[in-house]
């Protein structure tokens, strides 16, 4: 998505005019000259001179020597609500038609998508399609959450009715909207849902009532009961006692909660130092644009996120956990070239931008449900999609494989040898690492580290120093993630050779019965996502290997997030 800046990009912290020269001191954020730095440098010293941006930065535990609260169990290790901004993967397309179907393909095209989450992977796939398919791309769009199916029905409505780019595609994006956003959104969406809910007004109770709205080629059936109708109104409205200022506290006891302290400071320090002032920034402000732009219109509470006096994400939710930060890093916001966020902004807003245009350009029908994922098959046609996409429901801690494919396999296209159910594994490597397992194998994953975090200069001068402590936690980027998921693994203890069969999570969870069973088979070679999308794919020493380690210590992914794919074809 790099291209030449555009105005926009360029703007002055100071006068919101056109910047062309970067603070050298952080390459935040840009000026139009001299005298707007120097006007500015009373706002922006705060951040420019934050010790998180210097190299010497070390976290709280560390200059205290103390033991820090995620090691011993003396913390909570999950705190706040239970949702992600994009979710905590980055977004597919889950087609890839041009390496399946092919790039001519000119038939209808059905995709699933059965515990959403959000609408990340909708917008990517939709994106991807070829420009020239000229037959209808349904699209189920299903979540047993209802917050999240109000949330994307509303998302999409936005694509759908807006016409001003910008306007839809930043609503589509922020948390904290203008009050020009509040409006468009109760001017122009709401109306769509009142006239819904004064028609099923009659309706007996607890009846699934469907309605269509057609935009051009483009519609949107959304199906709830008769109750859910009305209760989607309040997504539209920020609740009375909720004022500008106390949305922001309820977020802020989350996000920065002092409890919490060492648990953000340990994603910190495997970040670029720059990165960590953002980050801290996104924490206190919620605000996802350029790091120099006012933020003064952005105070009104977003009513799809705020819907109760809880702040409903986890505390370490990031907008950029659902987007490839490789591509993230590739947008250019000219010489700020340090303003994550800011680049990530822009990513959504090209992303989202390409999203728009597609819905006038190709035949897309969206249905949205709130089912849960194992319930589909009694409300959906066998054999009707050419793709499902499972998200992480198939991991142990849920639905499990057996299940997952037991549920969604036989709605699977039959006669497309392309047809795939895709999940995700989040789970499986942590679940399969028992702490004696871990423990033969440290030395080969510290001496691996190694090659990346060499401790040069001082040793570490006691267990709570700051980098053995990063040593630890990145074990998991170098790890023999294979051993783990699908393969046998011997290890040599005492002289005496022990087959570890429990390590293998493939076959501890039954697959080859699974494909047998269901007459499917394990989708080998992958063809739509890799099977490990986010590890490391170079060996130390090689070019671009070191930048490859930082890019994922940076982020909040370790690599062990294994990819599955299902086929319909017997075998």
């Amino acid at each position: 998505m790099q291209g030449a800046s555009s105005a926009d990009r360029l703007l002055c912290a100071h006068c919101q005019g056109h910047g062309k020269l970067a603070c050298k001191g952080c390459l935040l954020v840009l000026y139009c000259g001299a005298d707007c730095q120097k006007a500015h440098w009373g706002v922006h010293k705060a951040d420019c001179k934050s010790p998180l941006i210097k190299d010497t930065w070390k976290p709280q535990w560390d200059l205290e020597d103390r033991q820090p609260a995620f090691i011993g169990g003396s913390g909570q290790k999950v705190f706040g609500g239970t949702k992600f901004f994009w979710g905590n993967v980055p977004a597919i397309d889950v087609l890839c038609m041009a390496r399946n179907e092919g790039a001519g393909y000119d038939k209808d095209v059905r995709l699933l998508f059965a515990a959403s989450g959000d609408a990340r992977n909708v917008i990517k796939t939709i994106t991807s399609m070829p420009k020239d398919h000229g037959e209808t791309v349904h699209t189920r769009i299903n979540d047993r959450d209802f917050d999240i199916v109000a949330r994307n029905a509303i998302i999409l409505l936005i694509a759908l009715t807006i016409e001003d780019i910008s306007q839809a595609v930043e609503c589509m994006i922020h948390v904290r909207w203008t009050w020009m956003d509040m409006d468009v959104l109760r001017d122009r969406i709401r109306p769509l849902i009142e006239d819904v809910c004064t028609k099923v007004a009659g309706k007996t109770s607890g009846t699934m009532l469907g309605k269509t709205w057609t935009f051009g080629k483009a519609s949107l059936r959304l199906v709830l009961t008769k109750e859910q109708w009305p209760a989607l109104l309040a997504y539209f409205e920020t609740p009375e006692d909720l004022s500008p200022e106390r949305a922001q506290r309820i977020r802020t006891n989350v996000t920065l909660a002092d409890s919490r302290r060492d648990y953000r400071e340990r994603r910190m320090i495997g970040q670029v130092p720059a990165h960590r002032v953002c980050h801290n920034r996104f924490r206190d402000d919620g605000i996802l644009l350029l790091f120099g732009h006012h933020r003064n219109p952005h105070i009104a509470p977003n009513p799809t996120i705020y819907q109760t006096a809880d702040w409903p994400m986890k505390d370490s939710a990031d907008p950029l956990d659902g987007w490839a930060l490789e591509d993230v890093l590739r947008v250019d916001t000219g010489p700020a070239t340090n303003d994550v966020y800011g680049k990530l902004f822009y990513y959504l807003k090209e992303l989202f931008s390409s999203f728009h245009g597609r819905l006038s350009a190709l035949k897309v029908s969206f249905e949205l449900s709130n089912h849960a994922a194992e319930e589909l098959h009694n409300n959906l046609k066998t054999g009707a999609f050419a793709r499902i996409e499972a998200a992480n429901i198939s991991d142990a801690g849920y639905l499990g494989c057996a299940r997952t494919v037991a549920s969604l396999g036989p709605l699977l296209e039959s006669t497309n040898p392309h047809a795939t159910l895709l999940t995700l594994f989040m789970n499986a490597v942590d679940e399969m690492c028992s702490s004696t397992e871990l423990a033969a194998s440290t030395r080969t994953e510290l001496t691996g580290l190694m090659k990346y975090l060499p401790l040069v200069g001082v040793p570490p001068r006691s267990v709570n120093d700051s980098r053995a402590i990063l040593m630890n936690f990145s074990r998991p980027i170098v790890r023999d993630v294979d051993k783990y998921f699908d393969r046998h693994v011997s290890i040599t203890a005492l002289g005496l050779l022990l087959t570890l069969t429990s390590c293998r999570y493939m076959e501890g969870h039954n697959f080859k019965a699974v494909e047998q069973y269901f007459d499917m088979r394990i989708k080998n070679p992958h063809t739509i996502i890799e099977k490990w999308p986010i590890a490391l794919k170079l060996r130390p020493g090689q070019k671009g290997a070191q930048e490859e380690f930082n890019l994922l210590l940076s982020s909040s992914h370790t690599g062990n997030e294994r990819r599955g794919g299902t086929d319909s074809v017997v075998i």
